[in-house]
């Protein structure tokens, strides 16, 4: 098939790599809590998130210097994008590291984010003026129980520390608000734009806290090195440019449609990789959570009443 043609599969105007989209979302995405964790056990948070960032910027500058891509022409598409970088890369990605860095499990916090797509379908409407129905309200619930569930299994294996879950909460904050703004004031600018503008915008954000509050100490060995080379490329350029991509091409039902396996795809790779366990409970929290996520984002039939 020429690209002409994968660029019109769908019929619709949108480009045709948006079928293959949620899947490699997802795989990055879910690696990204892992090796997150594994890098963090050789930097402080703040100082691991601003290396990770200098690094993702200085390789969008060279592909920037490289492709010519054209820049925002208005003021307000340079502003959007800013605030999308600080809200996305500063404040979730920040809030999540500082989570890890407290001892919340990898797997924990991915369920905890993943109530993201519930939120995302309960807000939208509500903020448009429109009636979030029951469907919707009881899937949140039976989210929120499945988390309540995983939580307390870990309790088992390890108490998570009360400030890591209000950081995970608010890294959750930050990510529903950054998908609601790029949603809303998103344009289908070229990713090597945009994500140069997003990262150093986050970078700028980060670095002052960084320097302030941490000591800078980095441990060069093979696990950094794996660590930042997996988060800068499959996490930062890849996942990150796929979900920001999905949202404007209005794919986000699909990714909350797989968006459930996230968490246990994390607390696998976890226990693989990190030797974090997680009690045949939590399992089954995570079980209840996914179909509360199901439930929350499933799409009515156009023709349905």
């Amino acid at each position: 098939m020429t690209r002409s043609a994968m660029d019109t599969a769908q019929g619709d105007g949108r480009p045709g790599w948006l079928i293959a989209a949620p899947l490699f979302f997802l795989l990055f995405w879910s690696g990204g809590f892992v090796f997150a964790k594994l890098g963090l056990q050789h930097a402080e948070p703040l100082t691991f998130l601003a290396l990770r960032f200098a690094i993702v910027v200085a390789a969008m500058a060279i592909a920037f210097a490289v492709f010519r891509p054209p820049l925002p022409k208005r003021a307000s598409d340079w502003v959007h994008l800013a605030i999308v970088g600080v809200l996305m890369q500063s404040f979730y990605f920040g809030f999540t590291y500082l989570a890890f860095d407290w001892d919340v499990s990898a797997g924990t916090v991915a369920l905890i984010l993943a109530l993201h797509p519930i939120l995302v379908a309960i807000i939208a409407p509500w903020s448009a003026g429109e009636r979030v129905g029951s469907r919707r309200w009881a899937g949140l619930i039976l989210a929120l129980a499945g988390t309540a569930v995983v939580i307390a299994a870990r309790l088992e294996i390890a108490v998570p520390p009360i400030a890591g879950l209000v950081v995970t909460g608010m890294a959750l904050a930050a990510f529903l608000a950054a998908t609601l703004w790029e949603k809303r004031f998103g344009q289908n600018h070229h990713p090597v734009t945009s994500n140069l503008i997003q990262f150093t915008a986050g970078l700028l954000a980060i670095l002052p806290f960084a320097l302030v509050l941490e000591t800078g100490r980095i441990d060069l060995n093979w696990e950094m090195g794996l660590a930042l080379a997996y988060l800068v490329i499959c996490n930062s350029l890849i996942a990150t440019s796929l979900l920001l991509a999905m949202i404007r091409y209005g794919e986000v039902a699909r990714v909350s449609a797989l968006l459930f396996l996230v968490p246990p795809g994390a607390a696998f790779l976890a226990w693989l990789i990190l030797d974090e366990a997680m009690p045949p409970l939590a399992w089954a929290g995570m079980a209840l959570a996914a179909i509360g996520v199901l439930i929350a984002t499933r799409q009515r039939p156009q023709n349905a009443p």
